[in-house]
């Protein structure tokens, strides 16, 4: 048996895009090449890797247990290349961050990675938790910085940040100021992030905790449009105190006290358990002081 690197390239290329076209694209090679290399790998394997759903290729068992196993394999020789590439400084790390963290954390963790390591290159993705886990999952980015919890087992986290949520209105809202109660929160209209962000999640457990379903008005996936709108009188928010900072200092916002409500968070970051540590992941880490 003789797999080449090239097809073990094909392969997870195939397995991360979903189908032959952009993969072929990503490998910089034909269709036709790339079609023929993955049929050469499963002839050799004896098995299919792939079921073929119209455009859309689902990985099947035996592709799904060998899909770690190629990456792992082609992560060793990206990181012997680098090795040679820069006296060792050199790395490619692909990140994928939940829209908070992207916005107000990885930025300065970006800059002082690139003060330590100026030969290595950073990518950054932003997403909700949800698409987050989903693409660690397809081997899609190295690590994943995620405010919501996550129980799957293919993944390891790591505490990372002491985050809090914050409830905040327009000034000229009526509980601007206020001695807000449980009733008050249950009875308003609120602007909240979409389901599957880790602010949603957060959100809906801290008010399900004290028996409060919230009556939402409008669910918007950027925090940028959350503050517009209940700027704008259409509820109240909740989003993380992060996000928050410079709309309070403005006076454009106002928090509300809400003792009654736990809206702490751990940010964690998530790595695929049979993720090999490449030097690039493995210096994103040191940085972060994860012991991992």
């Amino acid at each position: 048996m003789k797999i080449t690197l090239r097809q073990l390239e094909v392969f997870a290329a195939v397995a991360s895009h979903g189908q032959v076209t952009r993969a072929a694209q990503a490998v910089a090679m034909s269709q036709a090449a790339a079609s023929m290399a993955l049929a050469d790998l499963e002839g050799q394997l004896g098995a299919p890797l792939f079921n073929r759903q119209g455009r859309q290729w689902q990985l099947t068992d035996s592709g799904r247990e060998i899909l770690p196993l190629a990456r792992e394999v082609l992560d060793r020789v990206s990181d012997i290349e680098e090795v040679g590439r820069a006296g060792g400084g050199a790395f490619d790390v692909h990140l994928g961050a939940s829209v908070t963290i992207g916005n107000h954390l990885l930025p300065a963790l970006i800059a002082e990675l690139s003060r330590s390591y100026p030969q290595g290159k950073v990518r950054v993705s932003r997403h909700n938790t949800e698409q987050v886990v989903s693409r660690l999952l397809a081997f899609q980015i190295d690590l994943g910085f995620i405010e919501g919890p996550v129980n799957d087992p293919r993944l390891t986290c790591f505490p990372w940040w002491k985050d809090e949520l914050q409830v905040f209105a327009a000034p000229g809202h009526p509980l601007a100021g206020a001695d807000v109660t449980p009733e008050d929160l249950r009875s308003a209209g609120w602007v909240t992030r979409e389901p599957g962000s880790g602010t949603r999640e957060r959100f809906d457990r801290a008010l399900g905790d004290v028996g409060i379903g919230p009556r939402i008005a409008l669910e918007l996936e950027q925090p940028e449009a959350v503050r517009q709108c209940v700027r704008l009188g259409m509820g109240l928010g909740c989003l993380s105190s992060l996000e928050l900072r410079e709309a309070f200092q403005a006076g454009s916002l106002v928090p509300l006290a809400t003792p009654f409500l736990d809206l702490s968070r751990e940010l964690r970051i998530a790595i695929h358990a049979q993720r090999h540590r490449t030097r690039g992941i493995r210096a994103v880490l040191a940085l972060c002081k994860v012991d991992a």
